[in-house]
């Protein structure tokens, strides 16, 4: 697999059937995300779209965890900066959801361990998600006084507003049968199979015609939540940094890094 970058945050890698594989690949951070990991899925992104005859993607995490969010760091590094630089910082993030929510080719992740805050939205851009029987789950934003402001239009068509209402509200964890019967995974499987059962969605994507798969897509899209106009992208990008720098962000991720019950 090609690395994108240096600190090789992305491997990339596209076999001669036209299925890439995309693998976060910060393990020692739980691939957890931030700006070098968005602008590395951005740039594979462009990397894919230039690909002639691309079939399907297989998004994975290496290591113990698929993705457990943003990295906390980061996320206070970055509100402490201009307003500005918030925008950006949640503008990139908020693209590379919709840019993997919009993908023509067909989208396959397999999770295993944690898949937390940002993670879920990653989810639920994609097309089909299998899952391990040991992943959790967690719509986390909220415990540290933060929003998943710019992927609730995902999570509203993956698993509904009524479990949005739950489980971005509670924060609470959740295991992988729970994630399947609101719809955020397709299929449990147990850890050892999970490559299998990701190589059989792609051999059944691979027997149906490129165009017609690329149509029907963008026909189920037209009536979704994730399909976003210019102004309500912008006023959730908007939300989504302005909250960052909010008094209730600093002592939700303060709480955080020092371990204690945050004072709300």
């Amino acid at each position: 697999m090609a690395s994108l970058g240096t600190t090789t945050p992305i491997l990339l890698d596209v076999d001669s059937r036209g299925v890439a594989r995309v693998v976060l690949n910060w393990p020692e951070r739980n691939n957890a995300y931030d700006g070098d990991l968005i602008q590395a899925l951005l740039k594979g992104f462009d990397t894919l779209e230039q690909t002639a005859g691309l079939r399907a993607v297989v998004i994975s995490g290496n290591g113990k965890h698929f993705q457990a969010g943003a990295d906390l760091g980061w996320i206070n590094a970055v509100r402490a900066q201009s307003s500005e630089e918030n925008i950006r910082a949640s503008r990139d993030t908020a693209l590379a959801i919709q840019r993997l929510n919009l993908a023509p080719a067909p989208t396959v992740a397999l999770v295993q361990g944690a898949c937390f805050g940002g993670g879920t939205g990653l989810l639920a851009a994609c097309d089909v998600v299998i899952a391990a029987d040991t992943a959790v789950f967690s719509i986390a934003e909220v415990r540290w006084g933060l929003t998943a402001a710019i992927i609730i239009p995902q999570l509203n068509d993956a698993i509904g507003v009524r479990q949005v209402r739950r489980y971005a509200l509670t924060g609470e964890r959740f295991d992988a049968a729970e994630a399947r019967r609101i719809g955020l995974v397709h299929e449990v499987v147990p850890a050892d199979q999970l490559e299998a059962a990701g190589a059989r969605v792609v051999d059944a994507i691979l027997q149906n015609g490129p165009d017609a798969i690329a149509q029907t897509k963008a026909l189920a899209l037209e009536s979704a939540w994730g399909r976003l106009d210019e102004q309500t992208f912008d006023d959730l990008v908007e939300r989504h940094a302005r909250k960052r720098q909010s008094d209730e962000a600093a002592e939700g991720l303060a709480s955080f890094a020092e371990k204690r019950a945050a004072k709300w």
